[in-house]
Parts: structure tokens; sequence; C-alpha cells
């Protein structure tokens, strides 16, 4: 389904400046989500790093604003009809990307109740390997949903479960800690936002390998059936 979108908004479709649009969203987000995680773990010390965030944040709102007004005005016009699933599907995939902004955003404001500096400790180190999981998925993807790569996505989603359940060990893990509340907290909210943003890079990449009606619930057996856009 993906393939045959992108494949609309190239060239000179009226609509190619949609998919740059989409593109601009993801590459937006993805580097919210690096600098989010760099105020986080305290490896940003500029005073102005979270501002920069929340100015990136309202950049990928307009821009999925843009994009529905786009959509909705190409619909509207007689002969159009046909790229109405394709119209759906662009507009819940940018739903999932302004989502990623957000939790972005809320990971770079944990800095303002956590303790300055994280105490050593496995769950410390168990959060910087979901973070690094997390970022290095959400590069992948940024690559693969603009190239249709089905036989990496399908990879990826296996890899962004595994994320999920890390994450929910995590957190359980942390809850019976000995951390003092400040540590407790920041470390629960960290993991929580990661497994969000975590969620919604396998929202947008189940748009690859899977029909529109079923774009965000993954299903392995379908995914798995031969097709044209495989490598």
């Amino acid at each position: 389904m993906l393939q045959e979108l992108l494949s609309i908004f190239r060239g000179d479709n009226p609509l190619s400046k949609v998919a740059d649009n989409f593109a601009l969203m993801l590459n937006l987000t993805r580097e919210m989500t690096y600098s989010s995680g760099q105020i986080f773990f305290g490896e940003d010390h500029d005073e102005n790093a979270q501002d920069k965030v929340h100015k990136a944040d309202a950049e990928v709102n307009e821009l999925e604003r843009t994009i529905r007004r786009s959509l909705m005005t190409h619909l509207s016009i007689p002969g159009n009809s046909v790229d109405a699933p394709y119209s759906l599907l662009l507009m819940s995939l940018v739903k999932d990307v302004e989502r990623l902004g957000d939790y972005a955003k809320n990971l770079s404001e944990i800095v303002e109740i956590g303790p300055e500096v994280f105490p050593e400790s496995e769950e410390l180190s168990e959060l910087i390997m979901i973070r690094r999981r997390v970022e290095l998925a959400y590069q992948a993807c940024a690559n693969i949903v603009l190239s249709s790569r089905q036989g990496e996505t399908i990879e990826l989603i296996r890899q962004g479960r595994e994320t999920a359940r890390k994450c929910d060990r995590l957190i359980a893990t942390i809850g019976k800690s000995n951390h003092d509340a400040s540590t407790t907290t920041a470390f629960i909210l960290g993991t929580r936002y990661y497994k969000r943003i975590n969620a919604h890079v396998l929202n947008v990449l189940s748009s690859v390998v899977m029909s529109l009606d079923k774009v965000d619930y993954y299903d392995e057996n379908a995914a798995n059936q031969p097709s044209a856009t495989d490598d």
C-alpha cells in the first residue's frame, strides 16, 4: 500500500509536495528524539536545547495541518476519489509522526523533575540500551519507509516488539528499586516515553507490510506473504 502511495505522490503529481512534507516530518521528529535523549541523559547542556525541541514540535504540527489541507483539497476535486485509500493511509501516518514529536518533547521535559545526574545502576544501563535500540530503529524507519523495503521492515518490527517487552520489564524493575522518588519518576517516565516512541515507529513501519485496514495491527503471517515490494 505505501509503495503505491509514494509513487502517486512523486514526480509531477500535484501532491508531490505532500511526500516531501511527510519526509520532513519524519526527519524532524527523528532529530527531536535524538535531541531529547541528549537532554534527558544530561549530555546536552545548551540552555536553549529544550526550546529548540519545542520549536521543532510546532513545525511538525504545522506540517501535519498542511498535509491534511492538501489531501482534503485534492479529494474534493472530481475524479480524484481514486486516491482516497492512499490519502487515508497518509492521514493515519502523519498522526503517528505528530505523536512521535509529542513524546520526544515530553522526554525532554523530564529534566525538570529528575535528578541533576542519574546514579549509575543496572536500570540506567538498561534504559540507555533501550534508547539506542529506539534511535537505531527510528533511523532505519525513516530510510525504509520512504523506499518500502518490506524484508527489512519485518525484522525491524520484530525487534521493536522485543524493545516494547524490555520497556515493560524495566518499568517493573524500577518500581521495585531503591532509587529516590525523583530518580524513580524520571526513569519510569523516560522508559514509558521511549516505549511510546517505539510504538509509533512500529505503526509507521506497519504501513509498509500491511494493507490499509490493518495498519497499526501487525499480522506476521500476512506480512510474510510474497510481495512485489520484497528485496
